[in-house]
């Protein structure tokens, strides 16, 4: 049993083990780490209070906006093209290294410059800029850290050994968590909280780079001025997509900061760190799925048959997480972050309205840049950006951090709907669903939840009981993928041999 395991989890066999080895990882690393990072926030965010609370979001908000030219689809890119011809994935990883990290000095100096001159016009007050102020060098270093680290991690999926990956994950989030607890028990402020992180993700920044070390013995050696066009060539709109994750988890921060005041950005951010939490599951599984579909997209058959299954996962994951989100927003604002963060509790149940648009755009999204269409995207950047800037101008001033929640919602649809348009005429990737099979599980669910919640049932048990509830229910009326997942997690443990059978 415990070789069938190490086989299942350490090796890879055939193309469906792979996957479904690679999305444990990805999801144990990035779930085990994020849960873990949750604790020092919400330690943070009671203690600290929502002003300090709302500066650090708010400072990082405009680091992670900036820096993103620091990785720009850079990392993309690796996985893709080392996951495609791997004897070119030395000179590859030597040329992206160098070019990041001048990126990333050059955009922080910018960066550290720029902001003082801007701080005024882009706060609601003299405070909020000076504090803030404050914070944005810090988090300036906590981006690039990450960014990097992050880097180290993309020859990792292109090797689908994302085991790696979830380790360096891991550990990087519990340094961030110790060195936080330790910092902000001294001092309790922002500035504490991120010298918390700038010690946790600089740590896992060498932890990522431990398994390539042999890379760096002579970085410039590899070092390819033609590698240098061939990269912005591939991840210039790749880099653009980034900039639209940037501009919609960053973007509503920045503008509230601006219209309102920073205390609205911690109520906004306390509801949005929940999202985030939930956003990685389509991340997690894309990522899983990508260094697959960038190999096959040559093969239609089989690149239709991985979107659809990759879609239709989601769209399971997706509505049950929704459903249960709107029930219970007020509860878990409550339980996480106390009274105090109340007010944001509107924008967290608008935010859950994005979880089906979001999973499904990401697919899209990664499946267009499997198949090598990037300018099809160019499109859909630009109708993100100026959409979000819009409905916030439009939203924000007469409902507050509500608005900006109902512009997410509203983007994100509008985005989905023109990467399906896009996608339709390049490859068939829209899954057959049984409906019936769905419907009745998903109502039941938010029955038991609504119900649990009203008597006061402890809100973990509900979750509990509701997930174990839809996922059941599935089972039992034999949901064709619910059903396929079973017989072939059977078939893995047994230690059978599936092949490459991608009709089964």
């Amino acid at each position: 049993m415990i070789e069938r395991i190490k086989q299942l989890l350490f090796k890879n066999t055939t193309p469906k083990q792979t996957v479904i080895k690679n999305t444990f990882w990805l999801f144990f690393g990035n779930i085990i780490s994020r849960l873990i990072r949750a604790a020092i926030l919400i330690y943070a965010a009671r203690v600290i209070g929502a002003t300090e609370f709302g500066a650090f979001n708010y400072a990082l908000s405009i680091a992670a906006f900036f820096t993103i030219f620091a990785d720009f689809g850079i990392n993309a890119v690796i996985t893709r093209e080392a996951a495609s011809d791997k004897s070119k994935q030395e000179r590859y990883f030597s040329t992206a290294l160098v070019l990041k990290i001048l990126l990333g000095i050059i955009i922080g100096i910018i960066l550290v410059i720029v902001y003082p001159l801007l701080a005024s016009s882009i706060t609601s007050s003299q405070a909020d800029a000076n504090l803030v102020a404050t914070l944005v060098p810090l988090m300036i270093l906590v981006v690039l850290f990450d960014t990097l680290r992050d880097f180290g991690a993309s020859l990792s999926r292109a090797w689908e050994k994302m085991e790696i990956e979830s380790f360096v994950q891991i550990f990087t989030n519990l340094v961030i968590v110790i060195a936080g607890f330790i910092a902000i028990s001294q001092i309790p402020s922002g500035r504490s909280l991120a010298l918390g992180y700038i010690i946790g993700t600089g740590v896992g920044m060498i932890a990522a780079f431990i398994p390539f070390r042999h890379y760096f013995k002579n970085p410039f050696k590899d070092f390819s001025f033609s590698f240098i066009k061939e990269i912005f060539k591939s991840s210039w709109v790749f880099g653009m997509m980034g900039l639209v994750g940037a501009i919609m988890l960053n973007t509503d921060s920045i503008m509230i900061g601006w219209l309102s005041d920073i205390k609205d950005v911690g109520y906004y951010s306390a509801g949005q760190r929940i999202t985030q939490l939930i956003y990685i599951i389509p991340g997690l599984v894309a990522t899983a799925f990508f260094p697959s579909l960038a190999k096959s997209y040559q093969d239609k058959e089989k690149f239709s048959y991985l979107s659809k299954q990759e879609i239709y996962a989601l769209i399971l994951l997706a509505a049950p997480l929704s459903l249960g989100g709107i029930i219970l927003s007020k509860s878990i604002i409550s339980l996480l972050y106390g009274s105090e963060y109340l007010p944001g509790a509107t924008a967290f149940l608008l935010m859950n309205l994005t979880y089906l648009p979001s999973f499904v755009a990401t697919v899209l999204g990664n499946a267009v840049f499997a198949i090598r269409k990037e300018k099809v995207l160019l499109k859909y950047v630009i109708l993100a950006t100026l959409g979000n800037i819009f409905f916030n101008l439009l939203f924000v001033p007469k409902w507050g951090i509500a608005g900006a929640a109902l512009s997410t919602v509203i983007n994100q649809i509008i985005g989905l709907i023109y990467l399906h348009l896009s996608l339709a005429k390049e490859a068939d990737v829209v899954p057959k669903f049984s409906w019936n099979k769905i419907l009745l599980p998903l109502l039941i669910m938010g029955a038991v939840v609504y119900l649990l919640n009203s008597i006061q049932v402890n809100i973990i048990i509900t979750l509990l009981i509701g997930g174990l509830v839809y996922f059941l229910l599935l089972a039992l009326l034999k949901e064709e993928f619910v059903w396929k997942i079973i017989k072939s997690a059977k078939k893995l443990i047994a230690g059978e041999n599936e092949g490459a059978n991608y009709n089964n």
